[in-house]
């Protein structure tokens, strides 16, 4: 590859990075290839499984007045490790810090956003948080199955947005051609190569496009889990002003309890208005998540503040394999 550009692709490799598109650069995606389609991905994930189980067992034989602490302590190490292989071999960390990076920075854009769902949702689950038998179910869930029907939301949430996602790509994949390529292409490290891209840029790869998708994924995701971190503080305030433990009590049938040592010290709740606020926080974030994916005006305006990053993902990466193929410099510009 001439010097020009080899340095012009070195710069678009430190752009995807910076854009969690780490495998639109290199050779990372056929790594990960050959790793998810040997056995050696199947012996991680039994490994991961048996040390999670073990550590479940031995926490809950320790603490065997805890009956649930095994179990989520099993979960919690299990999703530990599965995030740290991710992170180190699919690169997920750098996804994510993009995602987080891009919603933070746009908290002002997502508040319109969120304003459509909330009236709706807050009306559906203020009306589920003053029923009794929601009370009697969440209420009096052990902690282990408590988590495991939050983990059971977040599953089903996260299927939602993965089969309505790749739609999305493949739109912007379709606008993508032809002038649109330099257009796009403004302001990046590709703005100057850009013209030796004048045809329709080939179709993605299979991982590169799972890329985007995965962006997508974490920026939605953090979304919810904003939505629902606020909704579980909002259940937990309303709650302590305007349910009292008699009322608990006769909704239950069981005696008001405190939480854990652990965090009843720092936290002034009961535990039954604690795992009640928690279901139906987590319940709202998989009402949002389908509302938003079902919605076509909050899905407009959602992806209109994404579809310009993602044209231009696919517009350098377009540039970037012309680069890494092109038998000379750029126009204009001359080797030294």
């Amino acid at each position: 590859m001439p010097e020009s550009h080899a340095e012009t692709a070195r710069r678009i490799e430190t752009w995807f990075d910076d854009h969690g598109l780490p495998y639109f650069a290199g050779d990372h995606a056929e790594t990960v290839e050959r790793w998810l389609s040997s056995k050696r991905i199947v012996a991680v994930i039994v490994l991961i499984l048996a040390v999670s189980i073990a550590a479940g067992i031995v926490v809950g034989a320790a603490w065997a007045e805890e009956g649930s602490l095994g179990t989520v302590v099993g979960i919690l190490v299990f999703v530990a490790l599965l995030g740290l292989f991710a992170g180190r071999l699919l690169r997920m960390g750098t996804m994510l810090r993009w995602a987080v990076r891009r919603t933070f920075g746009s908290l002002g854009l997502m508040f319109p956003l969120l304003t459509r769902a909330l009236p709706l949702l807050l009306l559906a689950v203020t009306f589920l948080f003053i029923n009794a038998e929601v009370w009697q179910v969440a209420a009096l869930m052990s902690r282990g199955v408590l988590w495991i029907a939050v983990g059971f939301f977040a599953v089903i949430a996260t299927v939602f947005l993965l089969v309505r996602l790749p739609e999305e790509v493949r739109q912007v994949e379709h606008d993508v051609a032809g002038a649109r390529v330099a257009e796009c292409c403004a302001g990046t490290p590709a703005e100057d190569a850009a013209r030796l891209v004048s045809a329709r840029p080939p179709d993605l790869p299979r991982f590169a496009r799972a890329n985007l998708v995965l962006v997508l994924l974490f920026n939605q995701a953090i979304q919810v889990l904003l939505l629902s971190l606020g909704l579980f503080a909002f259940f937990v305030v309303f709650g302590s002003l305007t349910i009292p433990d008699g009322t608990v009590e006769s909704w239950t049938g069981e005696p008001v309890t405190s939480l854990p040592s652990s965090l009843g010290s720092h936290i002034p709740v009961t535990n039954e208005l604690w795992q009640v606020a928690v279901f139906l926080a987590a319940f709202s974030g998989l009402y949002f998540t389908v509302y938003a994916v079902t919605d076509e005006t909050y899905r407009s305006q959602f992806f209109a503040g994404l579809s310009t990053e993602l044209e231009q993902a696919v517009a350098v990466n377009a540039v970037y394999v012309s680069l890494t193929h092109a038998p000379g410099p750029p126009p204009g510009q001359v080797d030294t």
